[in-house]
């Protein structure tokens, strides 16, 4: 049976490395990235909210098409709301898949300084943009107020599976992620 895996987290929690991990590791399983679908759009920094919502009404097709395929679909996103997460659920239901929500997790104050180290140090694309769009909207503040509604999300989705991550333990945080999906 294929399954539908959502990897929520706050920025720089390694949910996009996680992702490429595991369809690394599973012939034909798809990581869905929805900002890279958002990226696809013409002048979607001019509105980078509507861009959004398009990419995720996009992100639901492909996935329901990969899922009925009989394949995986692996989503890493932050998603501090329910609306999205609700509807990847109901595709997977659709599409007659298993759905799975991971939530990888630190402290907030860590959270905050792994996103700020990776900004320091940003060479992906996706990285800038996401500084980008993070500090006109607040910086930290924004992270914080980020994280809070993450832990609202888990409070209202008892169902999602809590992975703590450490820095510098990518391989660990995988394994962890793998033994929970096996």
């Amino acid at each position: 049976m294929s399954r539908l895996i959502v990897l929520n987290g706050p920025p720089g929690c390694g949910k996009s490395t996680l992702a490429q991990m595991w369809v690394t590791r599973h012939p034909r399983a798809l990581n869905l990235d929805i900002d890279q679908v958002r990226s696809l759009l013409g002048d979607w920094k001019a509105d980078p909210y509507q861009a959004g919502l398009l990419a995720r009404e996009l992100a639901k097709a492909m996935a329901r098409t990969h899922l009925v395929g009989g394949h995986d679909v692996v989503v890493a996103q932050y998603l501090g709301r329910l609306d999205f997460i609700e509807q990847l659920e109901a595709v997977a239901q659709e599409a007659d898949a298993g759905f799975t929500q991971i939530v990888l997790l630190a402290g907030k104050d860590e959270s905050i300084r792994r996103f700020e180290l990776r900004t320091e140090r940003a060479v992906e694309i996706a990285h800038v943009e996401a500084a980008e769009m993070v500090r006109p909207a607040g910086g930290r503040a924004e992270l914080a107020a980020m994280y809070d509604r993450l832990e609202g999300v888990i409070a209202a989705r008892p169902d999602a599976i809590i992975v703590q991550t450490r820095s510098g333990e990518v391989q660990q945080a995988y394994d962890d992620v793998a033994s929970l999906l096996r």
